[in-house]
């Protein structure tokens, strides 16, 4: 029928969390579950791949199944089935590609390899129809970037990590503090204890790598050096809440000075070769979903007087909805795969970017 909405199917399974959801392309999300496997992995205080890809082939099924059920969608109303083919931790992402695949044979409709980060970088157009191009802050547990999203499959990284990513920091640090996995959550909510954010920079001086470079990238593994050796100058025995709460602050608060520093030089780039009309800064990722780092981030854009974007916090995280958007969006171009395209543990956005020292395989 004339005008009727495509609807695509997308699969998440690059790490701990199985997703799957339903979009059309008039930016509608018809269903969108996600199950998190934060309990499996809690006891070793991170992802455990084996087991991960187990909990995906348990629970996949299902949650394609009740995904389907929540939109009041058969298989046969689906226009594309999209699914994560990497980067990520390989067992995981080749189950909900072989998902995707088996799908989109039997229905004989596309298949949409979609690279997790791009899931992401497109997360802005889904919600609020931004614009080509724009400056995207992508930071999530692997990967801490700055990158230019000049189009579908167009990206222009401006800058990268050295070593940690801020996602990666987040989590070794809260563990160094003797807080629960997963860390980022639980740094931000233990910081809000803090009576007195000056107080606990003078007390717990942290560095602040890479501040003040001309060139937009990131270093977190110093920093999370520096808080180890606070760590372990605090008094012998069970470490006190209000010591954790005012070291948490100030790590929080030293990062998020260290993003928007970084973003800062990125967005005079940006600027300078791109002159766009308006500037908008994204930031994605399940990063983003740190109010602190929100916070710095809207300041530093309302000082330059340009556009702010962080997606709903049920965007931010892992999940399918932003999978089967990216499909649309390459499907609506024509740009689907064939059914033996292989799953890439390694698949950066700007493969023409120079190597930088240090990042490796990251970059």
């Amino acid at each position: 029928m004339p005008g009727t909405p495509l609807i695509v199917l997308g699969i998440e399974t690059s790490c701990d969390e199985t997703a799957a959801a339903l979009v059309n392309s008039e930016g509608k999300i018809l269903s969108s579950l996600v199950l998190s496997q934060i309990e499996e992995h809690r006891i070793f205080g991170g992802v455990v791949p084996e087991i991960a890809a187990r909990a995906h082939i348990d629970h996949l099924s299902t949650l394609i199944q009740a995904a389907m059920d929540d939109a009041g969608l058969t298989f046969k109303d689906l226009d594309g089935v999209a699914a994560t083919c990497g980067p990520g931790l390989i067992g995981g992402v080749m189950i909900g590609m072989m998902a995707g695949k088996a799908i989109a044979a039997s229905q004989s409709i596309p298949f949409i390899a979609i690279n997790h980060l791009e899931g992401h970088a497109l997360t802005p157009r889904l919600t609020d129809k931004i614009d080509f191009p724009y400056l995207l802050l992508l930071v999530s547990g692997g990967h801490t970037q700055i990158l230019v999203v000049e189009n579908i499959g167009q990206y222009r990284r401006l800058g990268t990590t050295l070593d940690d990513a801020a996602g990666e920091c987040f989590d070794k640090s809260a563990k160094l503090m003797g807080l629960p996995y997963p860390g980022g959550p639980q740094i931000q909510e233990i910081a809000t204890e803090c009576k007195d954010l000056d107080a606990a920079l003078k007390r717990f001086p942290l560095p602040t790598p890479m501040k003040g470079r001309s060139q937009p990238d990131f270093s977190f593994s110093g920093l999370k050096t520096a808080l180890r050796l606070h760590v372990e100058k605090l008094p012998a025995g069970d470490l006190k809440r209000e010591d954790i709460a005012d070291l948490a602050c100030a790590f929080q608060h030293t990062i998020a000075e260290v993003i928007a520093d970084r973003c800062e030089k990125a967005i005079a780039l940006f600027k300078q070769d791109y002159n766009p009309e308006k500037t908008v800064l994204v930031v994605s990722g399940g990063v983003a979903a740190n109010t602190a780092i929100r916070s710095r981030l809207d300041a530093l854009c309302k000082k330059h007087a340009i556009q702010s974007y962080a997606p709903p916090l049920s965007l931010c995280g892992d999940n399918a909805a932003m999978i089967a958007w990216a499909g649309l969006e390459r499907l609506r171009l024509g740009l689907v795969n064939p059914l033996d395209f292989k799953a890439r543990p390694r698949w950066p956005l700007d493969p023409d970017a120079e190597p930088r020292h240090g990042a490796g395989v990251k970059a």
